[in-house]
Parts: C-alpha cells; sequence; structure tokens
C-alpha cells in the first residue's frame, strides 16, 4: 500500500518488519546457520551469529569458508527480494496487496557466485551488507562485503550473479 499520511509511522514500520521476517522465514537454512536482518530504512544488514559450531579451523579458531560462503549469498540473495518487495510495497496498489498477503516473488537463482577470502573469519559475529550492481527482468548482479568488528576491515567479500525467477519459471 501507498504511504497514507494519516497511518501512523510505526504502523508502516511494522508491516515493513513482518514483511522482512517473512522473507527470511521462508529458507529454514538461514535459521539454521544463525543469521539474522537488521532493517533500517530500505538498507540490510546481515548478522551471522557466532557459535562454536561455525569454526572450521579449531587451531586459530576461524569460521568455516563454507559458512562464510553461505553468509554471503544468503546475504545477496535477501537483498535482491527485498529490494523488490520494498519497490512493491512503496507503489502500492495489487502487487502491495499481494505482498501483505505474503505473497512473495521467486526466490533468484544463482548463476555463479565467487568469493575472495581477505583474512580469516575470527570467533565472533559476522555482519555483511550487499549492494545490487544491476538488477534486470532475467538477471541481477550482486556485491556483498562481510567483516566483523570494523566494517573497514573486510574478511571476505563476493559477487554473485542471479536469474530472476517469475512466477511463470515455478
Amino acid at each position: 500500500m501507498k504511504q497514507d499520511a494519516r497511518e501512523p509511522v510505526q504502523a508502516i514500520k511494522q508491516r515493513r518488519d513482518g514483511a522482512l521476517r517473512q522473507i527470511v522465514e521462508r529458507v529454514p537454512y538461514i535459521r539454521h546457520l544463525g543469521v539474522s536482518f537488521d532493517r533500517r530504512g530500505d538498507e540490510l544488514t546481515a548478522q551471522l551469529s557466532f557459535t562454536p559450531n561455525l569454526v572450521g579451523n579449531p587451531a586459530l579458531p576461524a569460521l568455516h569458508g563454507g559458512a562464510t560462503g553461505a553468509f554471503l549469498e544468503i546475504t545477496a540473495i535477501i537483498e535482491l527480494v527485498w529490494q523488490g518487495v520494498w519497490e512493491q510495497m512503496e507503489r502500492g496498489g495489487p502487487e502491495a496487496q499481494a505482498i501483505e498477503a505474503g505473497q512473495f516473488p521467486p526466490f533468484p537463482r544463482t548463476i555463479d557466485f565467487t568469493v575472495d577470502y581477505l583474512r580469516p573469519g575470527l570467533a565472533r559475529d559476522a555482519y555483511a551488507r550487499a549492494r545490487v550492481n544491476r538488477v534486470g527482468r532475467r538477471y541481477a548482479s550482486v556485491h556483498v562485503e562481510a567483516w566483523q568488528d570494523n566494517r573497514a576491515r573486510l574478511f571476505a567479500q563476493a559477487t554473485g550473479h542471479f536469474l530472476m525467477q517469475t512466477d511463470e519459471d515455478g
């Protein structure tokens, strides 16, 4: 729905937070890995909450590369979906009503995803943000950066290309 000047800001925030929560809940692996999302306006920050089962090298200890890669890919996909949902909610009309009814667009499919491991991810929480470089009807390109204590000191980054699905694609 288009934002009505008479609608309380808190109601708009709750609707947006509810939509994000429903998107994330569609993927049980996100919960299994311990990833959550913090929304500030249209910007998402992903958080990978540290647990000992994420350690790949106990000698350091360091996060497992697979957990890091999955975290980055999840961040990219959720950002792509969220960007589309945000636009639909802002436009209003039938698309916004479909979102409010829990009818979300299909998740994009990964074409390729390249991770650059810049340094070991330490045994602590990690954060990531994705930037959509290009999105079209069929294809999207996304860049993701991950850090721990200092955003300027990345421990991993990734670039992914995705096939944008439509309801007809199945």
